[in-house]
């Protein structure tokens, strides 16, 4: 029981992410050409952006270490298990600015300050790589699951 409700959070949380990514890219285009409104949005979008991370990391930890699924040595030489490993870091340190940034702007407009957007466009750039790297992970996903190895 606890593998199928892990490998349906696993992919539910991706489902969320993908749908989160997607959406803060939308409203990051709103904010670029000057409609301030949708500062709110990208925070909305955001914070399903972060719950999906932390549920994509707590259910894969679950699912590597308690063996739910397969055994570890499965997942540890297995090549296609390191590439995902591999974009989801990319995923992550691509997150560094923008989440920084973030950060600072929900405290600026919690205090009434003005709120620099400068660089929203370069936001945009990084989340459009962000969606695309989340598109690439389910495809080398499904080739670990069904046992190609790539590296032996």
């Amino acid at each position: 029981m606890l593998s199928a409700l892990m490998s349906a959070l696993h992919v539910l949380s991706l489902g969320v992410g993908l749908g989160a990514v997607f959406a803060r890219g939308r409203a990051l285009r709103a904010l670029v050409a000057g409609d301030a409104r949708t500062l709110r949005r990208v925070f909305f979008a955001d914070n399903f952006w972060g719950l999906s991370a932390v549920l994509l990391i707590a259910t894969g930890l679950t699912r590597l270490f308690a063996e739910t699924d397969k055994a570890l040595d499965f997942y540890l030489y297995n090549g296609f298990f390191w590439i995902k490993m591999g974009l989801f870091a990319l995923v992550f340190a691509l997150e560094i600015a923008p989440m920084a940034a973030f950060i600072r702007w929900r405290a600026l407009l919690r205090k009434g300050s003005p709120i620099d957007t400068g660089r929203a466009a370069l936001f945009v750039r990084i989340n459009d790589a962000q969606t695309a790297i989340v598109v690439l992970i389910p495809f080398v996903a499904a080739a670990m699951a069904r046992g190609l190895w790539l590296l032996t």
